[in-house]
């Protein structure tokens, strides 16, 4: 059974821009028309403007549906809907200027009008989609709008996707059923049919993650959804296949065909992001150079005998097309560890096994005995990697990619190629996805997916992001 709360919310947000739009516009004529006592341009009493605005409001609802701000894959992601909502409101308001010329003046009686009208514009449709956001989540946790989801495969993936999705207020999404073997605290049932015989609330969703070796399995459950208009998604077997840059294209004329690049960051794109890197870090390099200089003589009087910067094989890098490079780094390691690979250090301190224990917690080890108090600090904050900007302005990597690692850690790694056919980052998805919550692997597959899946605007996301985690880090005990 089909579930009407996407097309009910979508239908809210129009309503709601729709009336943000009024409310911004009516109080941007009262800021300029009542409020200031200057001349105006053109003399239009309060009805003559509301009509004339109401005309073009359309218009304006139109430009936004038009960069998907009514599509769920856009309202569903904040930062996302925070720069469409941006771009929409600079069409809307070129429409509405537009208009204005076209009827020789007969919209705005200032030049104000129309600056006030976008500024206001802007804010009131951020804050009534983050009421409305609030709101739904309040009545999704009420079972209001709620999508009931029937998980179809007895795979790893079945009971990681239910546990991705079972914070029904965030989701809206509630997990009826998994059918397959015992999923945790998930009901679990032996088959499609026996699910179907014992589910007694509506289904709304599927999600299939197994491909049954009998066809007619599958043609069940795809029948099924189709018949009962119920949403059905299906999760392959081998997911890399389905990342990347995918083009459909008739082959040879005739033959439908789907291409998969290795990576989205093409053409372009190249060229937009090497631009913005060379720009950002030229700009961030002189207005960081005194702290960057006070953390140098912090790291040289906390600990004289070592260096300033990380030395030795733990410098080397690997970057796009396996390129090795020098990586800056503040030391935040006592010297005599300094230069060494966190493998060499446990080997030599007679405990081999922590590497393991090491790479499980991410990386990241309580009370690091190789860390300096300063260093601490350094890495809690992030700032040790700050002289890494010299990196990026010299074109070794970017601000944002994969993790830049070891040659020797990277080639462990079953699907390097892919990471190294794009430059590493100073930041990365997997650094804002939880820097001391996910393990080596984990974080190796956010770097695959951040190649295989690139957009600009994922790179000022996961920019955003950082500020925010490195802001947190500040204040972490």
């Amino acid at each position: 059974m089909k579930n009407n709360a996407s097309f009910a919310y979508a239908v809210l947000l129009v309503i709601g821009d729709a009336l943000a739009l009024v409310a911004a516009f009516t109080l941007a004529y009262i800021l300029r028309v009542k409020v200031d006592t200057r001349g105006l341009i053109s003399p239009i009493t309060a009805r003559e403007y509301l009509i004339a605005f109401l005309t073009v409001l359309p218009l304006w609802l139109i430009g936004n549906a038009y960069v998907g701000l009514y599509s769920h894959r856009v309202y569903e992601k904040r930062f996302i809907e925070f720069g469409r909502l941006l771009v929409g409101s600079i069409v809307g308001i070129l429409i509405v200027i537009g208009y204005d010329f076209a009827i020789k003046g007969k919209l705005f009686p200032a030049r104000l009008v129309p600056i006030y009208g976008f500024l206001l514009g802007f804010s009131f449709l951020v804050l009534f989609r983050t009421i409305a956001r609030f709101m739904r989540t309040i009545l999704y946790a009420y079972g209001v709008g709620v999508s009931n989801t029937l998980i179809v495969g007895n795979t790893d993936r079945s009971t990681e996707i239910a546990q991705a999705i079972e914070n029904t207020p965030k989701t809206g999404q509630r997990v009826i059923g998994i059918v397959g073997s015992k999923h945790g605290s998930f009901k679990a049932f032996e088959n499609f049919d026996a699910a179907l015989a014992s589910i007694k609330r509506p289904i709304q969703s599927i999600i299939q993650t197994e491909l049954y070796k009998d066809s007619l399995k599958n043609d069940t459950v795809l029948q099924y959804a189709q018949t009962h208009h119920i949403a059905y998604r299906f999760v392959p077997g081998n997911t890399d296949l389905f990342y990347g840059n995918i083009e459909v294209e008739l082959y040879a004329g005739r033959i439908p065909m789907i291409s998969v690049h290795q990576t989205a960051l093409v053409g372009w794109g190249r060229i937009i992001k090497r631009l913005f890197d060379l720009v950002v870090s030229f700009v961030l390099l002189i207005l960081t150079s005194p702290l960057l200089i006070l953390i140098a003589i912090a790291v040289k009087v906390s600990d004289p005998a070592g260096p300033v910067f990380m030395r030795g094989r733990a410098q080397k890098r690997l970057t796009r097309h396996n390129v090795v490079f020098s990586v800056y780094k503040f030391r935040s390691h006592y010297a005599k560890y300094d230069g060494k690979t966190d493998s060499e250090v446990f080997a030599m301190i007679g405990k081999p096994e922590l590497l393991k224990q090491y790479r499980d917690n991410g990386d990241q080890m309580d009370n690091d005995f190789r860390v300096t108090a300063l260093g601490r600090f350094l890495r809690r904050s992030s700032l040790d990697e700050l002289p890494q900007l010299i990196n990026v302005f010299k074109g070794d990597i970017s601000l944002v990619g994969p993790r830049a690692l070891i040659p020797e850690e990277l080639h462990a790694y079953e699907k390097k190629h892919t990471i190294l056919s794009v430059k590493s980052g100073l930041t990365g998805l997997a650094q804002i996805s939880g820097r001391r919550t996910i393990s080596f692997e984990e974080r190796r597959k956010l770097d695959t997916y951040y190649v295989q899946n690139w957009s600009f605007w994922m790179d000022i996301v996961i920019l955003i992001k950082t500020v925010r985690t490195v802001i947190q880090g500040l204040f972490e005990s």
